[in-house]
């Protein structure tokens, strides 16, 4: 393990985290779209990370691929809404903004914790730097 991987592995997760932080914050603005009721609904996307050489304590993380969720939505009868159909209906995003809110709160610790790793770091690297000038 050389000496800066330290930088490496957090730095990777701050990416991750934030762009996990970047989906939930694309869903939650997106959570009061409305589509036709012949179009797809607005797909929440999903970030899934993986482990960058896992065990050897050299590797990290990263964003592996990006999923989405359900196109069909949920139809909402609102016959005044000018996309509303001849029945009535619109088309939401089938999105839960209590479970995107716990999502948010989740990227965000985990970004906070990475960025208090680099934190460290460098205080200790700043440290041991001034060990040299004794």
């Amino acid at each position: 393990m050389a000496i800066f991987d330290t930088f490496g592995i957090s730095g990777s997760g701050l990416m991750t985290h934030r762009k996990w932080l970047d989906a939930v914050s694309d869903n939650i603005a997106n959570v009061n779209t409305v589509r036709r009721t012949d179009e797809d609904a607005f797909q929440q996307r999903m970030v899934v990370a993986e482990a960058i050489e896992y065990g050897t304590g050299e590797g990290g993380v990263r964003v592996a691929r990006a999923e989405f969720g359900n196109a069909e939505g949920r139809l909402v009868y609102q016959p005044d809404h000018p996309l509303a159909d001849e029945a009535g209906y619109v088309k939401y995003p089938d999105i839960d903004l209590g479970d995107q809110m716990s999502q948010m709160i989740m990227a965000q610790r985990g970004y906070q914790a990475n960025l208090a790793v680099v934190e460290r770091a460098t205080e200790a690297y700043k440290a041991a730097l001034q060990l040299g000038k004794g």
